[in-house]
């Protein structure tokens, strides 16, 4: 990712709701898996080591707003996490194109749902918000993929 995506993305973010966010995530998440997947059709194991590392911080970022004892959907969801996680790792073990293809459908599936929800909400609606608890993962995915731009050999 440049500056200037980087930049875009950070301006779209801004004043987004917080279906607008998740959405975000969602569409960032299955890019990278599609991203990660024709960079193992090609054979660029690195390209795709990266952009599955990208896609893992995603998701924990996503994981970071689920608190799975706030109800059904909330399990749901850290279920559906968790899964994803489990099968991101066996698509590096196993290279396996067809696994992250599967994947990337069913986050855009998800995708939609949240998509759906979003324009169903009017502006009174309840919505969603990030997490006021502390972090439980790495950095803010903002500042890793400025600190991923910055770096050098």
């Amino acid at each position: 990712m440049n500056q200037t995506s980087l930049a875009y993305r950070k301006v779209a973010v801004e004043g987004a709701s917080g279906f607008g966010l998740l959405i975000a995530l969602y569409d960032t998440l299955a890019g990278d898996l599609r991203r990660a997947a024709v960079a193992q059709r090609e054979g660029k194991i690195e390209k795709r080591t990266q952009e599955l590392k990208h896609a893992l911080l995603v998701l924990a970022n996503l994981q970071n707003w689920v608190d799975a004892d706030s109800g059904d959907l909330a399990r749901q969801l850290a279920r559906y996490y968790a899964r994803l996680r489990k099968k991101i790792m066996e698509a590096q073990v196993k290279q396996s194109a067809g696994i992250l293809e599967t994947e990337m459908a069913e986050t855009l599936r998800i995708r939609q749902i949240w998509q759906n929800l979003d324009q169903r909400t009017s502006a009174s609606g309840p919505e969603i918000l990030p997490p006021k608890r502390a972090q439980r993962y790495n950095a803010p995915l903002l500042q890793m993929e400025q600190a991923q731009l910055s770096w050098s050999a």
